[in-house]
């Protein structure tokens, strides 16, 4: 109740606070390039539920089918419009994910929720438990793999390394968020992300 009451007051007052900069960039993507300012993709929740997942459009609208098709967009993917690369550098794409957390879809901290195509691929005993607590915006994970995109960008085979390298990793952080979670971890992650965002430009 306790983390479901924070993520509550933590996320309408940020979208509040943070209102006029959402609307900003909705009318900087649509000026940008044709399309929506919002994309949405199905992903994997607590107990393996299916939900919506809400990013701010980073692609041309066109390529839309593509993406959602090829699951992953590694490094300078040709399809990112100019505000997009912005917008993925420094994780703002991310910030209409806050709705799902007003839905309950989601929380602030928690594992990132996945496609259901890798969640195919996670070891039946990792999927019940990494599926036990709702995902979230961040967690040691996205940290650790900031830069993700640039890694698999260099590889031949983006989605193999992924599957076979990337996942498996993130995994173990997934599972170590589950049997340590706390209020004062979840504040401890949020304050590595900022952190990080701040060191990595």
């Amino acid at each position: 109740m306790s983390k479901r009451l924070f993520d509550l007051l933590a996320s309408t007052l940020g979208l509040l606070l943070l209102s006029p900069l959402l609307v900003a960039i909705g009318v900087w993507i649509r000026c940008d390039s044709a399309g929506p300012a919002l994309y949405r993709q199905q992903r994997v929740g607590r107990g393996g539920t299916l939900f919506w997942i809400y990013k701010f459009r980073t692609m041309r609208a066109e390529c839309a089918k593509s993406a959602a098709s090829a699951q992953l967009t590694v490094g300078r993917d040709y399809r990112i419009t100019r505000a997009g690369h912005f917008l993925r550098a420094y994780k703002i794409d991310e910030l209409p994910q806050l709705f799902n957390v007003i839905q309950g879809s989601m929380s602030l901290v928690g594992p990132r929720p996945e496609v259901p195509r890798y969640v195919a691929c996670y070891p039946e005993a990792v999927r019940r438990e990494v599926l036990s607590v709702a995902p979230g915006i961040t967690d040691w994970a996205s940290i650790e793999y900031r830069q993700e995109n640039a890694i698999l960008g260099a590889s031949i085979d983006p989605e193999q390394v992924y599957i076979d390298q990337v996942l498996p990793a993130k995994l173990v952080f997934y599972q170590r968020y589950v049997r340590e979670r706390t209020f004062w971890l979840d504040l401890r992650i949020i304050g590595g992300t900022l952190s990080a965002l701040v060191r990595s430009r």
